[in-house]
């Protein structure tokens, strides 16, 4: 079995597809669960790292799968406001930090710097 540049091709579309879904599923269960989601460490604003990480990520990997970016980084910006408003209105164990919506749209605007920066190629050595 050959295995073609086209198949390759498929596999990275569909392997940035799940990461996107599953990017997009982490995100939504961290702000949105009613208790604060992951062990509480004990270092102070770890938390800003993980909201940062959490929307860089789905802005990154929504770019790499082709969301138009108007769309994907304007409902990210959305969320970031509305999360902390359901957080501290509608989830008593919870408690909206404005600081966390910051962290949020640093995050939105790392994941979509990171994916559209152009890195550069190695030449392939023949053997």
């Amino acid at each position: 079995m050959t295995v073609t540049t086209e198949n390759t091709s498929q596999v990275s579309v569909w392997a940035w597809r799940i990461a996107f879904v599953a990017a997009v599923a982490l995100q939504l269960y961290g702000v949105y669960a009613p208790r604060e989601a992951g062990p509480n460490l004990g270092i102070p604003q770890l938390d800003k790292v993980a909201h940062c990480v959490l929307f860089g990520a789905v802005a990154f990997t929504g770019l790499k799968v082709g969301v138009p970016a108007r769309w994907l980084l304007g409902a990210l910006a959305a969320n970031a406001v509305v999360s902390e408003l359901v957080q501290h209105w509608f989830l008593p164990q919870r408690d909206g930090d404005p600081f966390d919506a910051l962290a949020d749209l640093a995050g939105v605007a790392l994941g979509a710097w990171l994916a559209t920066v152009k890195r550069p190629r190695l030449p392939r050595r023949t053997p």
